[in-house]
């Protein structure tokens, strides 16, 4: 069979290399900037509109009226920080969500490892229940894990409440990073040998290393599972002095009455740690996802 290239004429293939590559016709452009610019707005609007009711003084997000600013003050601020308990809530939840974000790292990392590099009885049924237990709802979860937690003494503390979280981080983490070391050649695993590095010592000197966009994926996750949590936080930290942000939150809402400034207020707070995090791991988040979406 002949192929359409040989077909064509020198004259027809020169006249193709001349025209370049194909321009997108003016009203084609027009309607796909048109869509990126609804999508683009959708998503910031609603993060607008909580920093302009965070400035606004107190009662004014129930006006009528349509105003971007209305004399706008830090007030609510300076009251989240300074009438309530948020600075111990944060530091509560900068533990939470640190101790989180260590121990899946350490968990996900070699459980991934060994399924990538090893083979032993039981290994795909394995794999397929790292997944399936992601599909349990929270909900249901909250009494089983209560009795563990209160058969161990780990109710109102912070241990407790990381060992929950493990169980969401981790099964997704090691799943992920399994796709991870696929993409890394066996053959270095083999050099570190040859040159008398112990099999830790391969594992931490040549492949983690070169799995950083992996692990960057792994610490977002488990970081904004542990930070933005409500319902495990909810069901297992009782008191003020261990309550996490998703817990002391909730005290600006009450039955009557919603203190939406604060609540405003203490919401963009909170946002700034996730938003450093992700500053800190987005270079590698795109690579780290493709890498991690390897079949097994």
């Amino acid at each position: 069979m002949v192929s359409a290239e040989h077909t064509t004429t020198p004259a027809v293939r020169g006249r193709r290399r001349r025209a370049g590559p194909r321009t997108r016709p003016r009203a084609a452009s027009l309607a796909l900037h048109g869509v990126l610019l609804c999508a683009s707005g959708a998503a910031v609007l609603p993060v607008v509109w909580i920093v302009l009711t965070s400035l606004k003084p107190r009662g004014a997000w129930q006006s009528t009226r349509i105003e971007l600013f209305h004399d706008p003050s830090p007030a609510n601020y300076v009251q989240v920080l300074g009438s309530t308990s948020f600075l111990t809530w944060f530091a509560n939840s900068l533990v939470v969500a640190g101790g989180t974000t260590a121990l899946a790292l350490l968990l996900a990392a070699t459980t991934g490892y060994a399924l990538s590099r090893f083979r032993f009885p039981g290994m795909r049924p394995l794999l397929w229940t790292l997944l399936v237990t992601q599909m349990f709802p929270v909900a249901i979860l909250i009494v089983p894990l209560y009795n563990v937690l209160s058969g161990l003494g780990l109710i109102n503390t912070h241990l407790g409440l990381t060992l929950t979280y493990l169980t969401i981080a981790v099964p997704f983490s090691a799943w992920m990073l399994r796709g991870t070391f696929d993409t890394i050649p066996v053959e270095i695993d083999e050099a570190g040998r040859v040159d008398g590095l112990s099999p830790l010592g391969t594992f931490w000197r040549l492949v983690l290393p070169l799995a950083r966009p992996g692990l960057a994926v792994v610490a977002f996750y488990a970081f904004i599972t542990a930070w933005g949590e409500v319902a495990y936080a909810t069901a297992f930290l009782t008191t003020d002095a261990t309550a996490t942000l998703a817990v002391g939150l909730g005290q600006f809402v009450g039955q009557q009455k919603a203190e939406w400034g604060m609540l405003s207020a203490a919401s963009v707070l909170i946002a700034a740690p996730a938003t450093v995090v992700f500053l800190l791991v987005q270079r590698h988040l795109v690579a780290g996802l493709a890498a991690g979406s390897g079949k097994s």
